[in-house]
């Protein structure tokens, strides 16, 4: 049997670029004007667990905009925060983050001020 002849290149053993130092988030949740902002799939989810009520936003009718996928309509629902046994307080529909955002936010500070 003939073996192939190895080359310089598959001999010597390879180098090892040095890693850069990936900075490790845990736990951590990204933070807005104070709240947590989490996205579990379709949803994105804000406001403190400890707050009574936390704003949902359900991301519909999704659209590949080339290497990004954009939510053209938005479901906004303002929830008591009770985990399982939440309740929806309010509902809305708006196209665009931006648009659903902004009520968002503001439906979830008029909610917090009139629970206190």
């Amino acid at each position: 049997m003939m073996q192939a002849k190895k080359t310089d290149a598959e001999s010597k053993p390879k180098k090892r670029t040095p890693r850069k130092k990936v900075q490790e988030i845990g736990n951590e949740f990204l933070d807005y004007k104070g709240k947590k902002l989490v996205r579990v799939g379709n949803e994105i989810y804000y406001g403190n667990a400890e707050d009574p009520y936390i704003v949902a936003f359900r991301l519909e009718n999704n659209e590949e905009l080339k290497d990004i996928t954009v939510s053209k309509r938005i479901i906004i629902e303002l929830k008591t925060n009770e985990g399982k046994r939440s309740k929806l307080v309010r509902q809305a529909e708006r196209d665009g983050l931006y648009k659903a955002f902004d009520i968002g936010m503001f439906w979830l500070e008029q909610a917090l001020e009139s629970s206190k």
